[in-house]
């Protein structure tokens, strides 16, 4: 029987593995995919169901209510604001406008796993460049990494999953060592997490650097998960390329007019991160206290570096009703949650703590 050829790429392109669910039926706190354990707001939700009786019609395709909001909220022209659905999805349109086959993308690793994936598709070459063992992105050994086939270098900050966001003068000296032709993509899921008054503005740095493209998301400080929103800020010329190498009507009409009304409430919303921010400093002190050595997180989640035994955690904490994300060989990331949820991790990391 003659079968229909796939691309030879997906062979060895990785697997994204997503944080785990609980079971129907079960009970268990979920700490496995950086969520927000708040529900939407109740605006948020009456808006969700204001949008839900026009599914029947294509959504704007180039989402202009919500990019108008948020250049202006961000001091940028509208024409630079590009959304799609999730940082992740606008990320690989990002990488299909500029990349050709055989482009290298330097990356950190371990960092976001949807990276490698991402570079693939694009048909470009990923070159992975070590994390520091504080979990910390090592920029010089990142600009060194530079070639002349470069085209992109991903700066994830904080860095998902080890916690740590770059500094701004780091991130400064950095650019002012990679060439203007290659783009530079700050990735900042996490940004409304960050509390390092040595963190950078990466709008600032926008301003400041044509090379420059900022990546933000709907889905963490926002709580908008399920519904995939997300954008990017990029000069104009490279913005019109993103925007043509998106899927057309990507982001749905819900949830345009979710993330319209979560920008509305932002006050409130940003109330809830402060608050995960005071669990996430309980989480990380507690943990020290342990003996765990944990590095520094400004996002919404805790790294432990357990190398070969994050798989065998991991399961621990599943029987104790907390699910966790494993990284096979190099760690566990927790996200933060809701107090019980960080009472019981805390529970069973104080039976596995180093002696």
């Amino acid at each position: 029987m003659s079968r229909v050829p796939l691309r030879k790429a997906l062979a060895d392109l990785p697997a994204y593995v997503p944080g785990a669910r609980v079971p129907v039926g079960a009970a268990a706190y979920k700490l496995s995919s950086n969520e927000n354990p708040y529900p939407p707001l109740p605006s948020v939700v009456a808006a969700i169901a204001d949008a839900a009786v026009d599914v029947n019609r294509y959504p704007d395709m180039y989402a202009t209510e919500l990019t108008a909001t948020l250049a202006e909220r961000l001091g940028v022209a509208q024409e630079s604001v590009v959304a799609g659905t999730g940082s992740v999805a606008v990320l690989g349109h990002v990488l299909t406008a500029v990349c050709e086959a055989g482009d290298e993308v330097v990356l950190p690793w371990r960092s976001f796993e949807a990276y490698p994936i991402a570079i693939e598709l694009a048909h470009a070459t990923g070159v992975r460049v070590p994390v520091g063992v504080d979990g910390r992105l090592d920029l010089p050994a990142m600009a060194a990494a530079v070639t002349r086939r470069t085209k992109v270098v991903l700066v994830c900050t904080p860095n998902n999953p080890t916690g740590p966001a770059v500094r701004d003068d780091e991130l400064r000296t950095f650019l002012a060592a990679v060439p203007r032709d290659v783009l530079v993509v700050l990735d900042e899921a996490y940004v409304e997490f960050v509390r390092d008054p040595q963190a950078p503005d990466a709008l600032a740095l926008f301003a400041e650097h044509p090379n420059v493209v900022v990546l933000r998301t709907f889905s963490k400080a926002y709580g908008l998960a399920g519904l995939r929103v997300g954008y990017a800020v990029a000069r104009p010329r490279l913005a019109t390329g993103i925007r043509a190498a998106s899927t057309p009507f990507g982001v749905s009409h819900v949830a345009q007019l979710a993330a319209l009304a979560s920008l509305r409430a932002e006050g409130e919303l940003l109330t809830r991160v402060d608050a995960l921010v005071v669990e996430r400093t309980r989480l990380l002190e507690a943990l020290r206290a342990q003996g765990w050595t944990v590095p520094d997180s400004q996002a919404n989640f805790v790294w432990l570096p357990l190398g070969d035994h994050a798989v065998t955690f991991a399961d621990r904490c599943t029987r104790a009703g907390v699910l966790v994300r494993p990284f096979a060989g190099d760690g566990v990331r927790v996200s933060v949650g809701e107090k019980e949820a960080t009472d019981l991790f805390l529970e069973v990391a104080a039976e596995h703590a180093p002696r």
